[in-house]
């Protein structure tokens, strides 16, 4: 037999190196999926502490010591939170059980007027099958059966309150512990990174409290020149509602619709009305203006984002879904990751972040952690100023090789 026709086996040989690495892998997947429960509690725990680290700061600049400021601002949210739950939940409640009981009249009602048209006929039979009775017992019997996760969702929440206080009450140990888990050269960069997370975190949350007081203040003025009760608790549910993203408006809607729905039609149609365009507002005009450039995330990255933390984590990675996507993108722009399209500018700036490593290097060196993190948080700032100004790449070198001269003289 030739050599051509005799058959050809394929082997495939593995380094040990390589193996070793595969299964690293394997294992760090399985642990990533074993542990995620804690991811999650540690990045809502980094939300907050983004979203409170500057008033925090606004207080020590004003002689308030950390730990009484921290305890004065949670003391406040949690006073502000209770007062909320309190004005809103108790009138929601008693409108919900009034709506079930009126629901046979309401019944009855649509069925007389829907069989008035002969097109209505096939409505009619398919609303006097619906179960009444049944629904409501087994929505009963659903809320019983989640209490047990509601009571699981809480002593998370507790944990990541504590959390959020532990890294708020020593930001310095916290950030020593990563800043020695990165080689000294990239301290810089990783003060930038953290900066920007903290601008991303800080100008979503801020956005968010905006457009939930202006919506709440919205709402109580519609409904409170129709009359109706309870209309402040409406406009406090429009404004917790208002934080789910695209479809929270439209949720705080249906409230209010229902509660004028006893003032007639044309009252109903003009309260629908109003909520869409104040929908139509919020989403052209106010959220662009009140976010600014914080985000920066284009419409396609937003509905993938979106998609993807509805899916892993339901209402909460909806919620997380676009300061997570703003964040990997600044983290992707930081780093420098090479995409197609890019030009000189980009190489320029690869070659400052090398410089300034450098000059780090050189201001920190034998310097304490406290220290050695000043340094990397002010250089971050200069750099975070210069391309705020416009200033070239080679200007904001020689802003910075100015200040390492001062530093030794």
């Amino acid at each position: 037999m030739n050599d051509e026709e005799a058959p050809r086996a394929l082997r495939i040989e593995l380094s040990p190196r390589t193996l070793i690495f595969i299964l690293l892998m394997i294992a760090g997947v399985w642990l990533a999926i074993q542990l995620w429960t804690v991811f999650v509690v540690l990045l809502v725990a980094l939300v907050l502490v983004g979203t409170f680290d500057p008033l925090v700061g606004w207080f020590e600049r004003r002689g308030l010591g950390r730990g009484r400021a921290l305890a004065l601002i949670f003391f406040a949210t949690a006073m502000a939170l209770a007062a909320i739950l309190l004005v809103t939940i108790p009138p929601l409640v008693a409108q919900l059980q009034h709506i079930l009981e009126d629901l046979p009249q309401e019944r009855s009602k649509v069925i007389r007027f829907l069989g008035q048209y002969q097109l209505g006929a096939p409505f009619v039979k398919t609303i006097r099958a619906i179960p009444l009775d049944s629904i409501v017992v087994r929505a009963g019997d659903a809320l019983l059966a989640y209490s047990g996760s509601i009571l699981t969702a809480l002593g998370y929440a507790v944990t990541t309150i504590f959390l959020a206080l532990y890294l708020l009450a020593e930001p310095q140990r916290a950030l020593g512990l990563v800043y020695a888990l990165v080689p000294r050269h990239h301290h810089v960069k990783l003060a930038q990174i953290l900066r920007g997370l903290k601008q991303i975190v800080g100008g979503y949350m801020r956005g968010q409290l905006i457009t939930s007081i202006a919506i709440a203040i919205f709402t109580f003025a519609l409904l409170t020149f129709f009359k109706v009760e309870d209309a402040l608790a409406l406009a406090m549910f429009a404004g917790l509602t208002d934080v789910i993203p695209f479809i929270g408006g439209y949720v705080a809607s249906a409230p209010a619709i229902l509660a004028v729905a006893g003032k007639g039609t044309p009252t109903m149609l003009i309260v629908a009305g109003a909520m869409v365009l104040y929908q139509e507002f919020e989403s052209r005009i106010l959220v662009p203006r009140v976010y600014g450039r914080t985000l920066r995330l284009s419409p396609a990255i937003v509905l993938v984002a979106l998609l993807i933390g509805g899916t892993l984590l339901g209402m909460l990675g909806a919620l997380l879904a676009l300061p997570v996507a703003a964040g990997v993108q600044m983290i992707v722009r930081e780093l420098r990751v090479e995409l197609p399209g890019e030009g000189p500018l980009a190489e320029a700036m690869r070659e400052r972040d090398e410089r300034v490593g450098e000059i780090y290097e050189q201001l920190a060196e034998n310097a304490p952690v406290e220290e050695a993190l000043a340094i990397a948080s002010k250089l971050a700032d200069k750099i975070a100023a210069s391309e705020q100004a416009g200033t070239r790449v080679s200007a904001e070198l020689a802003v910075i090789e100015q200040q390492e001269r001062d530093k030794k003289s």
